[in-house]
């Protein structure tokens, strides 16, 4: 397998807070990995390190052969990264004056110069993936929250990234409408998408994941099988933390 993500004694800070400390984690191409823990705990942080939206202070960061160097540093590899790594946030950022089938063409026909004939195309085929087909030509605000985030994926995939970046996707939802952007999350990870996805949805994370990373005041203090993490977590913090979340 090919590491698509490598992390090596990785360190950011905001201010003097030290937010990610010595991270060393790999990701290989096809692998599901789930990032948990407490808020504040750095997870966000640290995939929003992954295609360039935080900069870290030191340390090593690789994402699809592309080395990204601290501090902003090596703008090609960062405009290289960003074409091939997707995001979908806890917000859906979708533009609010755009149709949503030209909030996903939008990104492909700017960055790598696809045709609007082709573009389009791509934009309906992933409507019609993400099962929402018949919403093409509205507009976000006429949507519901889980409709605007299938949205948001299907913007994401438009790119043909090799990797997908999730912030909390469906922490912004009401309860009813989480089920369908975990369907079509699920879905990809049938598919072999190389996802990398921070969430507090324990059962998705149990279902889908490979790897389970369990992070910790900024550090990673526990990873390994989802079963393993769950059932027979090793770390008293892992054990505590899961001892709230999943009592309720």
């Amino acid at each position: 397998m090919t590491h698509i993500v490598e992390m090596k004694g990785m360190n950011k800070y905001f201010g003097k807070l030290h937010v990610l400390k010595e991270i060393d984690l790999t990701v290989e191409s096809g692998e599901v990995v789930v990032i948990i823990g407490a808020s504040g705990s750095g997870k966000s942080t640290l995939i929003r390190c992954v295609n360039g939206l935080e900069e870290y202070e030191s340390g090593k960061l690789v994402v699809d052969g592309h080395p990204l160097a601290p501090k902003g540093g090596n703008q090609k590899a960062l405009s290289d990264i960003r074409k091939e790594v997707g995001m979908v946030f806890q917000q859906f950022n979708l533009f609010p004056h755009l149709t949503v089938k030209k909030n996903i063409m939008l990104a492909p026909m700017k960055v790598k110069n696809t045709s609007q004939v082709i573009a389009n195309a791509t934009a309906e085929r992933l409507l019609n993936r993400v099962g929402i087909g018949n919403q093409a030509d509205k507009y976000p605000s006429h949507l519901s929250g889980g409709q605007q985030q299938r949205v948001a994926i299907a913007r994401a995939l438009a790119m043909e990234p090799r990797l997908l970046l999730f912030d909390e996707p469906t922490s912004a939802l009401d309860p009813e409408m989480i089920g369908e952007v975990l369907d079509v999350m699920r879905e990809l990870a049938r598919e072999g998408m190389t996802m990398m996805v921070v969430t507090h949805e324990m059962g998705f994370a149990r279902e889908v994941a490979d790897r389970v990373i369990y992070i910790h005041e900024g550090e990673i203090v526990e990873q390994g099988k989802p079963d393993d993490v769950f059932d027979n977590p090793q770390n008293e913090r892992t054990q505590a933390f899961l001892s709230r979340v999943l009592a309720h």
